[in-house]
Protein backbone atom coordinates (compact mmCIF):
# COMPACT_ATOMS: atom_id res chain seq x y z
CA UNK A 1 0.00 0.00 0.00
CA UNK A 2 1.58 3.24 -1.14
CA UNK A 3 -0.68 5.70 0.66
CA UNK A 4 -2.27 5.03 4.02
CA UNK A 5 -4.16 8.34 4.01
CA UNK A 6 -7.30 6.59 2.89
CA UNK A 7 -9.62 8.52 0.60
CA UNK A 8 -13.34 8.31 1.17
CA UNK A 9 -15.12 7.62 -2.12
CA UNK A 10 -18.20 9.84 -2.35
CA UNK A 11 -20.70 10.75 -5.02
CA UNK A 12 -20.73 14.44 -5.97
CA UNK A 13 -23.53 16.64 -4.71
CA UNK A 14 -24.30 18.44 -1.46
CA UNK A 15 -27.19 16.19 -0.39
CA UNK A 16 -25.27 12.97 -0.95
CA UNK A 17 -22.25 14.46 0.78
CA UNK A 18 -24.36 15.25 3.85
CA UNK A 19 -25.82 11.76 3.97
CA UNK A 20 -22.38 10.16 3.68
CA UNK A 21 -20.97 12.39 6.41
CA UNK A 22 -23.76 11.29 8.76
CA UNK A 23 -23.12 7.64 7.91
CA UNK A 24 -19.41 8.11 8.55
CA UNK A 25 -20.17 9.39 12.03
CA UNK A 26 -22.31 6.33 12.76
CA UNK A 27 -19.49 4.10 11.55
CA UNK A 28 -17.08 5.92 13.85
CA UNK A 29 -19.39 5.19 16.76
CA UNK A 30 -19.21 1.55 15.72
CA UNK A 31 -15.42 1.65 16.09
CA UNK A 32 -15.78 3.22 19.54
CA UNK A 33 -18.22 0.43 20.49
CA UNK A 34 -15.69 -2.15 19.28
CA UNK A 35 -13.06 -0.53 21.54
CA UNK A 36 -15.43 -0.40 24.53
CA UNK A 37 -16.44 -4.05 24.17
CA UNK A 38 -12.79 -5.02 23.83
CA UNK A 39 -12.15 -3.51 27.26
CA UNK A 40 -15.35 -4.80 28.86
CA UNK A 41 -15.85 -8.18 27.18
CA UNK A 42 -14.31 -10.03 30.12
CA UNK A 43 -16.30 -8.02 32.66
CA UNK A 44 -19.51 -9.00 30.90
CA UNK A 45 -18.50 -12.66 30.82
CA UNK A 46 -17.40 -12.72 34.48
CA UNK A 47 -19.54 -10.28 36.43
CA UNK A 48 -22.54 -9.01 34.47
CA UNK A 49 -23.83 -11.86 32.30
CA UNK A 50 -21.90 -14.98 33.37
CA UNK A 51 -24.63 -17.23 32.02
CA UNK A 52 -23.89 -15.94 28.52
CA UNK A 53 -20.12 -16.28 28.80
CA UNK A 54 -19.72 -18.43 25.69
CA UNK A 55 -21.86 -16.34 23.29
CA UNK A 56 -20.21 -13.14 24.59
CA UNK A 57 -16.90 -14.48 23.31
CA UNK A 58 -18.16 -13.29 19.93
CA UNK A 59 -19.69 -10.05 21.15
CA UNK A 60 -17.60 -7.91 18.77
CA UNK A 61 -18.28 -10.04 15.70
CA UNK A 62 -21.66 -8.42 14.89
CA UNK A 63 -20.01 -5.00 15.06
CA UNK A 64 -17.30 -6.18 12.68
CA UNK A 65 -19.94 -7.46 10.24
CA UNK A 66 -21.92 -4.21 10.40
CA UNK A 67 -18.81 -2.08 9.93
CA UNK A 68 -17.72 -4.06 6.86
CA UNK A 69 -21.10 -4.07 5.12
CA UNK A 70 -22.01 -0.50 6.05
CA UNK A 71 -18.60 0.89 5.06
CA UNK A 72 -18.92 -0.77 1.65
CA UNK A 73 -22.57 0.31 1.29
CA UNK A 74 -21.87 4.02 1.84
CA UNK A 75 -18.70 3.73 -0.24
CA UNK A 76 -16.52 4.73 2.69
CA UNK A 77 -14.17 1.80 2.12
CA UNK A 78 -13.45 -0.94 -0.35
CA UNK A 79 -11.23 -4.02 0.11
CA UNK A 80 -7.62 -3.49 -0.96
CA UNK A 81 -4.93 -5.96 -1.93
CA UNK A 82 -4.19 -6.92 1.69
CA UNK A 83 -7.81 -7.76 2.50
CA UNK A 84 -8.51 -9.45 -0.84
CA UNK A 85 -5.40 -11.59 -0.47
CA UNK A 86 -6.29 -12.62 3.06
CA UNK A 87 -9.87 -13.37 2.04
CA UNK A 88 -8.57 -15.53 -0.82
CA UNK A 89 -6.29 -17.43 1.55
CA UNK A 90 -9.20 -17.94 3.95
CA UNK A 91 -11.52 -19.31 1.25
CA UNK A 92 -8.86 -21.74 0.01
CA UNK A 93 -8.12 -22.79 3.61
CA UNK A 94 -11.84 -23.38 4.23
CA UNK A 95 -12.02 -25.60 1.15
CA UNK A 96 -9.04 -27.65 2.32
CA UNK A 97 -10.51 -27.85 5.82
CA UNK A 98 -13.70 -29.44 4.52
CA UNK A 99 -12.02 -31.65 1.91
CA UNK A 100 -8.92 -33.00 3.68
CA UNK A 101 -8.92 -31.34 7.10
CA UNK A 102 -10.98 -31.95 10.21
CA UNK A 103 -14.23 -31.31 8.28
CA UNK A 104 -16.09 -29.63 11.15
CA UNK A 105 -17.94 -26.71 9.55
CA UNK A 106 -18.67 -24.88 12.84
CA UNK A 107 -15.04 -25.00 13.89
CA UNK A 108 -13.93 -23.89 10.43
CA UNK A 109 -16.30 -20.91 10.43
CA UNK A 110 -15.08 -19.89 13.89
CA UNK A 111 -11.49 -19.96 12.65
CA UNK A 112 -12.31 -18.20 9.37
CA UNK A 113 -13.95 -15.23 11.10
CA UNK A 114 -10.50 -14.09 12.28
CA UNK A 115 -9.36 -13.10 8.80
CA UNK A 116 -12.77 -12.72 7.18
CA UNK A 117 -14.32 -10.29 9.69
CA UNK A 118 -11.67 -8.79 11.94
CA UNK A 119 -8.60 -8.38 9.73
CA UNK A 120 -10.43 -5.90 7.42
CA UNK A 121 -11.14 -3.68 10.42
CA UNK A 122 -7.51 -2.54 10.36
CA UNK A 123 -8.24 -0.77 7.09
CA UNK A 124 -11.79 0.30 7.93
CA UNK A 125 -10.64 1.99 11.15
CA UNK A 126 -7.72 3.47 9.24
CA UNK A 127 -10.17 4.93 6.74
CA UNK A 128 -12.87 6.19 9.11
CA UNK A 129 -10.69 7.71 11.84
CA UNK A 130 -8.36 10.66 11.55
CA UNK A 131 -5.50 11.75 13.78
CA UNK A 132 -7.78 13.67 16.13
CA UNK A 133 -9.94 10.55 16.62
CA UNK A 134 -6.82 8.55 17.42
CA UNK A 135 -5.76 11.14 20.01
CA UNK A 136 -9.20 11.19 21.61
CA UNK A 137 -9.16 7.41 21.96
CA UNK A 138 -5.71 7.73 23.51
CA UNK A 139 -6.91 10.22 26.10
CA UNK A 140 -9.71 7.88 27.08
CA UNK A 141 -7.17 5.06 27.29
CA UNK A 142 -5.24 7.14 29.84
CA UNK A 143 -8.39 7.44 31.96
CA UNK A 144 -9.24 3.75 31.64
CA UNK A 145 -5.65 2.90 32.56
CA UNK A 146 -6.09 4.50 35.99
CA UNK A 147 -9.34 2.67 36.66
CA UNK A 148 -7.88 -0.60 35.40
CA UNK A 149 -4.93 -0.41 37.80
CA UNK A 150 -7.27 0.23 40.74
CA UNK A 151 -9.19 -2.92 39.77
CA UNK A 152 -5.93 -4.86 39.40
CA UNK A 153 -4.76 -3.76 42.85
CA UNK A 154 -8.06 -4.86 44.36
CA UNK A 155 -7.79 -8.24 42.63
CA UNK A 156 -4.16 -8.68 43.63
CA UNK A 157 -4.80 -8.22 47.35
CA UNK A 158 -8.21 -9.93 47.46
CA UNK A 159 -8.66 -13.67 48.07
CA UNK A 160 -9.38 -15.84 45.05
CA UNK A 161 -12.88 -16.45 46.37
CA UNK A 162 -13.75 -12.74 46.22
CA UNK A 163 -16.32 -11.50 43.68
CA UNK A 164 -13.69 -9.34 41.98
CA UNK A 165 -11.73 -12.51 41.15
CA UNK A 166 -14.57 -14.49 39.62
CA UNK A 167 -13.66 -16.22 36.38
CA UNK A 168 -15.52 -16.60 33.10
CA UNK A 169 -19.04 -17.83 33.72
CA UNK A 170 -18.86 -16.72 37.35
CA UNK A 171 -16.52 -19.55 38.30
CA UNK A 172 -14.79 -18.89 41.61
CA UNK A 173 -11.06 -18.15 41.33
CA UNK A 174 -10.84 -19.18 37.66
CA UNK A 175 -9.67 -15.88 36.18
CA UNK A 176 -6.23 -15.74 37.80
CA UNK A 177 -3.09 -17.86 37.48
CA UNK A 178 -0.65 -18.46 40.30
CA UNK A 179 2.28 -16.08 40.12
CA UNK A 180 4.67 -16.23 43.08
CA UNK A 181 4.95 -15.45 46.76
CA UNK A 182 1.37 -16.52 47.41
CA UNK A 183 -0.05 -13.98 44.94
CA UNK A 184 -1.80 -14.50 41.61
CA UNK A 185 -1.58 -12.98 38.14
CA UNK A 186 -4.85 -11.14 37.75
CA UNK A 187 -6.80 -10.19 34.57
CA UNK A 188 -8.39 -6.82 35.37
CA UNK A 189 -11.61 -6.46 33.38
CA UNK A 190 -10.46 -9.06 30.86
CA UNK A 191 -11.28 -12.75 30.74
CA UNK A 192 -7.67 -13.83 31.18
CA UNK A 193 -4.30 -12.33 32.05
CA UNK A 194 -3.14 -11.95 28.45
CA UNK A 195 -5.76 -9.26 27.85
CA UNK A 196 -4.45 -7.19 30.73
CA UNK A 197 -0.86 -7.41 29.48
CA UNK A 198 -1.96 -6.28 26.03
CA UNK A 199 -3.94 -3.39 27.48
CA UNK A 200 -0.93 -2.08 29.39
CA UNK A 201 1.26 -2.40 26.29
CA UNK A 202 -1.36 -0.45 24.33
CA UNK A 203 -1.58 2.17 27.10
CA UNK A 204 2.21 2.53 27.35
CA UNK A 205 2.43 3.52 23.68
CA UNK A 206 -0.01 6.37 24.27
CA UNK A 207 1.45 7.44 27.61
CA UNK A 208 4.99 7.75 26.30
CA UNK A 209 3.74 9.48 23.17
CA UNK A 210 1.94 12.18 25.16
CA UNK A 211 5.07 12.78 27.24
CA UNK A 212 7.27 13.51 24.22
CA UNK A 213 4.77 15.26 21.94
CA UNK A 214 3.70 18.34 23.88
CA UNK A 215 3.95 20.49 20.73
CA UNK A 216 2.13 17.92 18.61
CA UNK A 217 -0.72 16.96 20.95
CA UNK A 218 -1.94 18.44 24.21
CA UNK A 219 -3.20 16.43 27.16
CA UNK A 220 -4.13 17.28 30.73
CA UNK A 221 -0.89 17.06 32.74
CA UNK A 222 -2.59 15.76 35.88
CA UNK A 223 -4.22 12.98 33.86
CA UNK A 224 -0.91 12.11 32.19
CA UNK A 225 1.00 11.95 35.48
CA UNK A 226 -1.75 9.92 37.16
CA UNK A 227 -1.86 7.46 34.26
CA UNK A 228 1.93 7.16 34.29
CA UNK A 229 1.86 6.33 38.00
CA UNK A 230 -0.88 3.77 37.31
CA UNK A 231 1.23 2.12 34.61
CA UNK A 232 4.32 1.98 36.83
CA UNK A 233 2.28 0.40 39.63
CA UNK A 234 0.57 -2.01 37.26
CA UNK A 235 3.72 -3.83 36.13
CA UNK A 236 4.43 -5.56 39.47
CA UNK A 237 0.75 -5.76 40.41
CA UNK A 238 -0.07 -7.64 37.21
CA UNK A 239 3.08 -9.79 37.56
CA UNK A 240 3.13 -9.83 33.76
CA UNK A 241 6.46 -10.22 32.00
CA UNK A 242 4.62 -9.55 28.75
CA UNK A 243 3.48 -6.14 29.99
CA UNK A 244 7.03 -5.31 31.09
CA UNK A 245 8.34 -6.41 27.70
CA UNK A 246 5.75 -4.27 25.88
CA UNK A 247 6.79 -1.19 27.85
CA UNK A 248 10.42 -1.97 27.10
CA UNK A 249 9.75 -2.16 23.36
CA UNK A 250 7.96 1.20 23.49
CA UNK A 251 10.98 2.74 25.23
CA UNK A 252 13.23 1.34 22.50
CA UNK A 253 11.02 2.93 19.83
CA UNK A 254 11.17 6.20 21.74
CA UNK A 255 14.96 6.12 21.92
CA UNK A 256 15.17 5.31 18.20
CA UNK A 257 12.95 8.29 17.45
CA UNK A 258 15.24 10.55 19.48
CA UNK A 259 17.94 9.99 16.87
CA UNK A 260 15.54 10.97 14.09
CA UNK A 261 14.12 14.01 15.89
CA UNK A 262 16.56 15.71 18.32
CA UNK A 263 13.70 17.77 19.78
CA UNK A 264 12.47 14.60 21.45
CA UNK A 265 15.62 14.33 23.57
CA UNK A 266 14.51 17.13 25.91
CA UNK A 267 11.09 15.56 26.46
CA UNK A 268 12.66 12.12 26.83
CA UNK A 269 15.00 13.44 29.52
CA UNK A 270 12.02 14.92 31.36
CA UNK A 271 10.23 11.59 31.10
CA UNK A 272 13.22 9.78 32.63
CA UNK A 273 13.34 12.22 35.54
CA UNK A 274 9.59 11.96 36.17
CA UNK A 275 9.74 8.17 35.85
CA UNK A 276 12.52 7.90 38.42
CA UNK A 277 10.62 10.17 40.79
CA UNK A 278 7.49 8.03 40.41
CA UNK A 279 9.41 4.81 41.04
CA UNK A 280 11.11 6.33 44.06
CA UNK A 281 7.79 7.44 45.49
CA UNK A 282 6.10 4.10 44.84
CA UNK A 283 9.03 2.16 46.33
CA UNK A 284 8.25 3.69 49.72
CA UNK A 285 4.71 2.30 49.67
CA UNK A 286 4.13 -1.12 51.21
CA UNK A 287 1.71 -2.35 48.54
CA UNK A 288 4.27 -1.63 45.81
CA UNK A 289 7.06 -3.34 47.75
CA UNK A 290 4.90 -6.44 48.21
CA UNK A 291 3.95 -6.55 44.54
CA UNK A 292 7.55 -5.95 43.41
CA UNK A 293 8.87 -8.79 45.59
CA UNK A 294 6.24 -11.20 44.23
CA UNK A 295 6.91 -10.12 40.64
CA UNK A 296 10.68 -10.50 41.04
CA UNK A 297 10.21 -14.00 42.40
CA UNK A 298 7.91 -14.95 39.53
CA UNK A 299 10.31 -13.56 36.95
CA UNK A 300 13.18 -15.60 38.35
CA UNK A 301 11.10 -18.80 38.53
CA UNK A 302 9.66 -18.44 35.05
CA UNK A 303 13.01 -17.55 33.47
CA UNK A 304 14.57 -20.70 34.94
CA UNK A 305 11.76 -22.83 33.53
CA UNK A 306 11.80 -21.23 30.06
CA UNK A 307 15.56 -21.04 29.74
CA UNK A 308 16.33 -17.52 30.85
CA UNK A 309 16.31 -14.54 28.54
CA UNK A 310 16.41 -16.63 25.36
CA UNK A 311 13.29 -18.58 26.30
CA UNK A 312 11.46 -15.52 27.56
CA UNK A 313 12.09 -13.24 24.59
CA UNK A 314 13.02 -15.30 21.55
CA UNK A 315 10.56 -18.18 21.94
CA UNK A 316 7.68 -16.11 23.28
CA UNK A 317 7.93 -12.96 21.19
CA UNK A 318 9.52 -13.93 17.87
CA UNK A 319 6.82 -16.42 17.11
CA UNK A 320 8.80 -19.58 16.52
CA UNK A 321 8.73 -19.29 12.72
CA UNK A 322 11.67 -21.64 12.20
CA UNK A 323 10.25 -24.39 14.40
CA UNK A 324 6.84 -23.99 12.75
CA UNK A 325 8.21 -24.11 9.22
CA UNK A 326 10.38 -27.17 9.95
CA UNK A 327 7.75 -29.11 11.90
CA UNK A 328 7.69 -32.49 10.15
CA UNK A 329 4.52 -33.51 11.98
CA UNK A 330 2.45 -30.73 10.39
CA UNK A 331 0.17 -31.62 7.48
CA UNK A 332 1.11 -30.04 4.14
CA UNK A 333 -2.54 -29.16 3.56
CA UNK A 334 -3.20 -28.19 7.18
CA UNK A 335 -5.35 -29.73 9.88
CA UNK A 336 -8.15 -27.23 9.25
CA UNK A 337 -9.29 -23.73 10.20
CA UNK A 338 -10.23 -23.16 13.83
CA UNK A 339 -8.56 -26.29 15.14
CA UNK A 340 -5.76 -24.24 16.65
CA UNK A 341 -8.11 -22.10 18.72
CA UNK A 342 -9.20 -23.00 22.25
CA UNK A 343 -12.87 -22.57 21.33
CA UNK A 344 -12.42 -24.80 18.30
CA UNK A 345 -10.67 -27.40 20.43
CA UNK A 346 -13.56 -27.34 22.89
CA UNK A 347 -16.07 -27.90 20.09
CA UNK A 348 -14.04 -30.85 18.83
CA UNK A 349 -12.85 -32.47 22.07
CA UNK A 350 -14.84 -30.86 24.88
CA UNK A 351 -11.69 -29.31 26.35
CA UNK A 352 -9.96 -25.95 25.90
CA UNK A 353 -6.47 -26.89 24.86
CA UNK A 354 -3.88 -26.32 22.13
CA UNK A 355 -4.44 -29.02 19.53
CA UNK A 356 -1.89 -27.51 17.14
CA UNK A 357 0.42 -24.85 18.57
CA UNK A 358 0.37 -22.16 21.24
CA UNK A 359 2.45 -19.89 18.99
CA UNK A 360 0.66 -17.88 16.31
CA UNK A 361 2.83 -18.79 13.35
CA UNK A 362 2.71 -22.45 14.34
CA UNK A 363 -1.09 -22.22 14.48
CA UNK A 364 -1.33 -20.64 11.03
CA UNK A 365 0.88 -23.25 9.37
CA UNK A 366 -0.74 -26.05 11.35
CA UNK A 367 -4.27 -25.00 10.40
CA UNK A 368 -3.74 -23.86 6.81
CA UNK A 369 -0.77 -25.93 5.73
CA UNK A 370 2.70 -24.73 4.81
CA UNK A 371 1.92 -22.72 1.66
CA UNK A 372 -1.25 -20.94 2.77
CA UNK A 373 0.07 -20.50 6.30
CA UNK A 374 3.27 -18.90 5.04
CA UNK A 375 1.26 -16.64 2.72
CA UNK A 376 -0.87 -15.46 5.66
CA UNK A 377 2.30 -14.74 7.65
CA UNK A 378 3.81 -12.83 4.72
CA UNK A 379 0.69 -10.67 4.39
CA UNK A 380 0.98 -9.68 8.02
CA UNK A 381 4.74 -9.17 7.73
CA UNK A 382 4.41 -6.96 4.63
CA UNK A 383 1.77 -4.85 6.38
CA UNK A 384 4.02 -4.32 9.40
CA UNK A 385 6.97 -3.37 7.18
CA UNK A 386 4.81 -0.90 5.25
CA UNK A 387 3.52 0.67 8.47
CA UNK A 388 7.04 0.93 9.90
CA UNK A 389 8.37 2.66 6.79
CA UNK A 390 5.52 5.15 6.65
CA UNK A 391 5.53 5.91 10.39
CA UNK A 392 9.32 6.43 10.40
CA UNK A 393 9.04 8.86 7.50
CA UNK A 394 6.21 10.70 9.27
CA UNK A 395 8.51 11.63 12.17
CA UNK A 396 10.31 14.14 9.94
CA UNK A 397 6.91 15.72 9.20
CA UNK A 398 6.26 16.28 12.90
CA UNK A 399 3.96 13.26 13.33
CA UNK A 400 5.35 10.76 15.83
CA UNK A 401 1.99 9.24 16.78
CA UNK A 402 2.10 6.38 14.27
CA UNK A 403 5.67 5.43 15.22
CA UNK A 404 4.85 5.21 18.92
CA UNK A 405 1.70 3.19 18.26
CA UNK A 406 3.76 0.82 16.12
CA UNK A 407 5.78 -0.05 19.23
CA UNK A 408 2.70 -2.03 20.26
CA UNK A 409 0.99 -2.72 16.93
CA UNK A 410 4.08 -4.11 15.20
CA UNK A 411 4.38 -7.29 17.24
CA UNK A 412 0.62 -7.55 17.74
CA UNK A 413 -0.01 -7.69 13.98
CA UNK A 414 3.06 -9.76 13.15
CA UNK A 415 2.76 -12.56 15.71
CA UNK A 416 -0.10 -11.72 18.05
CA UNK A 417 -2.14 -14.78 19.02
CA UNK A 418 -5.20 -14.01 16.91
CA UNK A 419 -6.84 -17.28 17.92
CA UNK A 420 -7.59 -15.51 21.21
CA UNK A 421 -10.37 -12.89 20.71
CA UNK A 422 -8.83 -10.25 22.98
CA UNK A 423 -5.42 -10.44 21.31
CA UNK A 424 -7.14 -10.28 17.92
CA UNK A 425 -9.11 -7.21 18.99
CA UNK A 426 -6.07 -5.29 20.22
CA UNK A 427 -4.14 -6.16 17.06
CA UNK A 428 -6.73 -4.90 14.58
CA UNK A 429 -7.54 -1.85 16.71
CA UNK A 430 -3.88 -0.84 17.05
CA UNK A 431 -3.23 -1.43 13.35
CA UNK A 432 -6.22 0.68 12.39
CA UNK A 433 -5.11 3.49 14.68
CA UNK A 434 -1.63 3.49 13.17
CA UNK A 435 -3.12 3.84 9.72
CA UNK A 436 -5.59 6.52 10.86
CA UNK A 437 -2.86 8.61 12.48
CA UNK A 438 -1.67 9.55 9.00
CA UNK A 439 -5.04 11.11 8.18
CA UNK A 440 -5.40 14.86 8.67
CA UNK A 441 -8.23 16.15 10.85
CA UNK A 442 -10.24 17.28 7.85
CA UNK A 443 -9.75 14.07 5.85
CA UNK A 444 -13.37 13.15 6.41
Amino acid sequence: MRDFSATIIREPGVEVQGVVTGQIQLLKWGVWMYFLLLILEGALRKWVLPGLADPLLLVRDPIAILLIFKAIEVRAWKPDIYVLTMWGISILALSLTLLVGHGNLMVAIYGMRITLLHFPLIFIIGTLFNKEDVLQLGKWTLRINIIMTLIVALQFFSPQTAWINLGVGGEVGASSFFGAGGYYRVPGTFSFTNGLALFYGFSAAYILYFWISQAEASVNKVLLIASTIALAAAIPLSMSRTAMFEVGVTLIFLMAMSGQNPKVIKSFSLLIIVGLMILFGLSNLSFFQTATDAFSQRFENASQIEGGLEGTLIDRFLGGLYSSATNTDASFYGAGLGMGTNAGAQLMTGQRTFLISEGEWGRLIGEMGFILGMLAILVRLSLVVAFLKRSWAAIEQGNSLAWMLMSFAGLAILQGQWAQPTALGFSVLAGGLVMASFNSEDSL
